[in-house]
Parts: C-alpha cells; sequence; structure tokens
C-alpha cells in the first residue's frame, strides 16, 4: 500500500475517532449508554474517484469467507441500507440511525451480542443481485460487540471487487451471447442476451443435421447457468426426441424481466425473438421454424412462456407452463387489482395477507415482505412485477402499485397493468387460439401453490374453457409450488413436446 493511501485510511479512521469522541460526550453529559461506531471507507487502493450507489451493512452470527449472501426470504440476517450520490474514498461514511433497515428497523435497536459485520457498495450495474452483482465493492466480514460500552470504533474497508463466475463450457454445454442493439440503445450502454446451450450427443458427429430446440426461462433468482445440469436431467432428448435444450437469462437490475417488453427493463421480447434467436439458429443448427422452437418454464420462468408463446405465437410452437406467476390479475395471489379499496397487506377482513404458505399455514407476509424489499431498494420479486408491469414515474422509477407505508393500492397504476394481463390477452386475441395458438397451450399447476397461485390460474383455465379452446389447464390435487414437477408430470410433459415435434416434422416433410 502507497504512503498516500496510507495516509488516507489514517485520516478516515481520525476523523471517526473524533466523531466517537464527540458522540460518547454527547451521550455521557445525557447520561445515555454509549456503544460502538461503525463505519465503511471505499479504499483508496481499487477506488480512484467518488463513487455512487446503494451501501449495506449486514449483520450476522457467522462469519462469511467472501460477499455476504443474499438476503433470504425467510429469516434473514439484518442488513441495512442508504443510498450515497458520492462516498470518497478514504473518507468515512457513519452507519446511523438514519439507515434504512429490517428486519430491525434501524442500528439503534440492535439486541446486544457479538456479530459478524459486512459491508457492500452495490453499484447497480447488471444484475437483480444487490450484493453479489458485478462490480460491487465489498469488505471482509468484522467481529463486532454490539451494546458494549466504550468500544473502540470499527471500520469496514471496501477493499474487494465482486466478479461474476465464468461459464464452465463443456464439450456438450455452451455459452451463447450476443450485444442486443435493442437493448443497448434503450439503456444508453451494452446489454447482453445470454444463454446456456446444452447440445444432445449426436450433435458433435452430425455436422449437417439441424436440431429442433427447447427454450427454458428459469425461475426468480435462475439463470443460464442451469444449462450445466441439463444432461443429467435430461433436457437434451424427450421420448427419444433429440433437442437442443436453452437456458436463458432473465436477470436484470430490477429482478426478472420475464422477456416482455416494458417501459423499465426494455424490450426483451422483441430481443429475443428478433435478435438472439436467429443468432442461435445459426451458431448451433436449429431448424428455424416455429414448429421446432418450444418454450417452457417453471414460476416466474413459467409466466414468461406463457407470455412469449401467446404474445409470438408464430415464432413458438407450444408451451409447457408449470406454476406460473399471476396470470390474471382478478387473483393476484388473492388480490383483486382491479376492485376498488384494496389493500397489499390487509385483506377485506383487516387480517395480515399472506403470500407463502406451507400446507394450509401461511409463512410469509405481505407487509414484512414488502418492508424487506424497501430496504433492499432494488431487485426483490414483488417490485420485479413492478418494472416490468408498471410505466414510468417522474422520477424515472417503475410506478408504485401500493403505497410502502399503508398498503394501500394505486388504482391507475393497477389499470395500466392491464397489457400484462394474460387472461386479458387470451380474450382481446381469441380468434388466434382457434388458428396459431390451436394445440400449443398447456398449463400445470398445484391446487396448493406456495405462493397462491392456483386462484389466477384457475380463472384463466376458466376463461379458455369458455372461449371454446383447446388449451389443457391442469390443477393438480395436493401439489405446491415445489413438488408440482415430479416424475410423473415431467414424464407427461416429455410426452406431449415428443407428439408435438413428431407432428411438426409430419407436416413438414409432406410440403
Amino acid at each position: 500500500m502507497s504512503k498516500t493511501i496510507k495516509l488516507l485510511l489514517i485520516m478516515g479512521v481520525l476523523t471517526l475517532l473524533l466523531i466517537v469522541a464527540e458522540k460518547n460526550k454527547s451521550a455521557n453529559a445525557q447520561g445515555a449508554k454509549t456503544g460502538p461506531v461503525l463505519s465503511v471507507i471505499l479504499d483508496p487502493k481499487i477506488a480512484k474517484s467518488a463513487m455512487s450507489g446503494r451501501v449495506f451493512l449486514v449483520l450476522s452470527k457467522s462469519e462469511s469467507s467472501g460477499i455476504t449472501p443474499e438476503p433470504r426470504w425467510i429469516e434473514p440476517d439484518p442488513f441495512f441500507g442508504i443510498d450515497v450520490s458520492s462516498i470518497k474514498p478514504g473518507e468515512p461514511l457513519i452507519i446511523d440511525n438514519k439507515w434504512q433497515g429490517f428486519p430491525i428497523e434501524n442500528i439503534g435497536k440492535v439486541p446486544t451480542g457479538t456479530y459478524w459485520a459486512s459491508a457492500i457498495l452495490d453499484l447497480n450495474k447488471a444484475s437483480r443481485k444487490i450484493f453479489s452483482s458485478e462490480g460491487n465493492y465489498f469488505s471482509k466480514s468484522v467481529k463486532v460487540e454490539i451494546g458494549s460500552v466504550n468500544q473502540a470504533p470499527t471500520v469496514l474497508v471496501l477493499d474487494q471487487v465482486f466478479h461474476e463466475p465464468q461459464f464452465p463450457e463443456t464439450e456438450v454445454v455452451k455459452l451463447a451471447q450476443m450485444e442486443s442493439k435493442l437493448l443497448s440503445k434503450f439503456h444508453g450502454r451494452k446489454i447482453m442476451l445470454r444463454a446456456g446451450v446444452a447440445l444432445p450427443q449426436s450433435y458433435k458427429d452430425n455436422k449437417d443435421r439441424k436440431y429442433p430446440s427447447i427454450y427454458e426461462v428459469p425461475g426468480f433468482g435462475g439463470n443460464h447457468f442451469a444449462a450445466l445440469s441439463s444432461h443429467s436431467r435430461g433436457k437434451t432428448a424427450v421420448e427419444g426426441e433429440e433437442v437442443v435444450h436453452i437456458m436463458l437469462d432473465p436477470d436484470c437490475p430490477l429482478g426478472h424481466h420475464v422477456f416482455a417488453d416494458s417501459a423499465n427493463n426494455g424490450p426483451w421480447g422483441k430481443a429475443l425473438t428478433e435478435e438472439f434467436i436467429p443468432f442461435l439458429e445459426k451458431e448451433f443448427r436449429l431448424v428455424p421454424q416455429s414448429w421446432a422452437r418450444l418454450v417452457t418454464g417453471h414460476s416466474s420462468g413459467g409466466w414468461s412462456s406463457l407470455w412469449l408463446q401467446l404474445k409470438y405465437p408464430n415464432v413458438f410452437g407450444g408451451v409447457w407452463s408449470t406454476a406460473p406467476d399471476p396470470v390474471d390479475f382478478r387473483d393476484f395471489q388473492m388480490i383483486n387489482l382491479y376492485a376498488s379499496n384494496q389493500n397489499m397487506f390487509k385483506d377485506e377482513k383487516g387480517k395480515d395477507r399472506p403470500i407463502g404458505r406451507r400446507g394450509d399455514t401461511p409463512f410469509l407476509f405481505y407487509k414484512p415482505f414488502s418492508d424487506m424489499e424497501f430496504v433492499m431498494g432494488r431487485g426483490g420479486q414483488l417490485g420485479s412485477f413492478e418494472a416490468v408491469f408498471s410505466e414510468k414515474d417522474s422520477q424515472g422509477n417503475p410506478k408504485k402499485l401500493w403505497d410502502r407505508k399503508t398498503g394501500v393500492i394505486d388504482r391507475d397504476t393497477a389499470e395500466s397493468w392491464k397489457k400484462y394481463d394474460i387472461r386479458l390477452l387470451v380474450e382481446n386475441n381469441k380468434d388466434a387460439l382457434f388458428g396459431k395458438l390451436k394445440g400449443k397451450i398447456h398449463v400445470y399447476m398445484g391446487d396448493k401453490d406456495t405462493f397462491y397461485l392456483e386462484g389466477a390460474t384457475r380463472l384463466l383455465g376458466d376463461t379458455l374453457k369458455k372461449l371454446g379452446s383447446d388449451a389443457t389447464v391442469v390443477l393438480f390435487a395436493g401439489k405446491d409450488h415445489s413438488n408440482l414437477m415430479d416424475a410423473e408430470l415431467r414424464a407427461r410433459i416429455n410426452k406431449e413436446m415428443a407428439q408435438t415435434l413428431q407432428k411438426g416434422k409430419q407436416l413438414n416433410s409432406n410440403r
């Protein structure tokens, strides 16, 4: 470390000591107990100029050997965040009660005890992950005592830089990526389209053969790395029909973009269908016809795959959507977004609204889940819905569907979401059900879905049936979000996909 850098850090610590002295002096004068002062310093060794972003403090009962794990949905470690417009190298940023916290409101309310403290500077460059996102700065984990009197100040030095892991290509699994001109223009910076491509066993020895493709969209938190297990999961052959399995990457700074064109995330659907698919078909010898492009996904990937099939009926030859996110906004995880006087946190009887259950017992509720995402700042599941479905507000951010303090739902915002309501999309394009979409729609859901998604799927099924569609919509008794995809359902989907491909081949060969 150079003398200049050492001097800057020493000056930062001295500044901190002066702050501690003033704090203790003030507290002693009032007869109050004093405690440790925590601060964050950006190491001048790796940062040459001021940075802007959101700074986080995480308190854990165990030491972290690297980047701090992302906040868990259930019983997360206490974490605190604050937006900074300019954090200068070497200058201490004091952690005080102005920092927003979850599940503890602020640092002053942390129970007495021993913790391991870590700091992160989120620069919001690429991934939805607020901690482990490319280019983020983070500190080493430091042991601290909360609640002890007159403890020396603790300085968390942001001296590490996180880099995403490289995709480990093999002979049968490849990384496919290209810059999207559409998305780069929208965001004003380089945006990449990425996928993991799993090749069938015969691919290497059949240089002139073209293969049908199955596009899979992973659920919230998933990405193209899931293609690394495609072979072990039998994804490159369905009932003896060899296919190229393509695991897409739906990750973006605001969450899961679901491959829908949106005001906040940009034209992801258009980029996939107009840029990436033609690129993939050329690079990996894929059959460039709709019957040979099948699409599937689970959860957020289930919503994505169904949206892609319905929005681009001429591009894809069939969809197998499992446990999709809400497909009818009259039952948005038990909330009718179009009804008057709706509240995200309380039901009509004034009871706390659950968002997750195990069997019949709720374990996750809207209010604390919303509070957690508020402290996160970006990248959460609920916020991800707003990023896709909402217009931009006056500050250039997604319009809020609900008030973060009261839970009251904004009727105008809910009304604007209608363009992404899959049930309405079907009703408004019902002629396609008997033409371009005939025989292509398959939706499977458990009737005890962990996140209360079965209600919307049931409503969509009722609508499709009423319209006279041949779409397959099945709710399986006793199945939830995690155990829906059992061996029996996987076998059924494989058989249906194989039949679709065989039919497509036959029709194509007769032309």
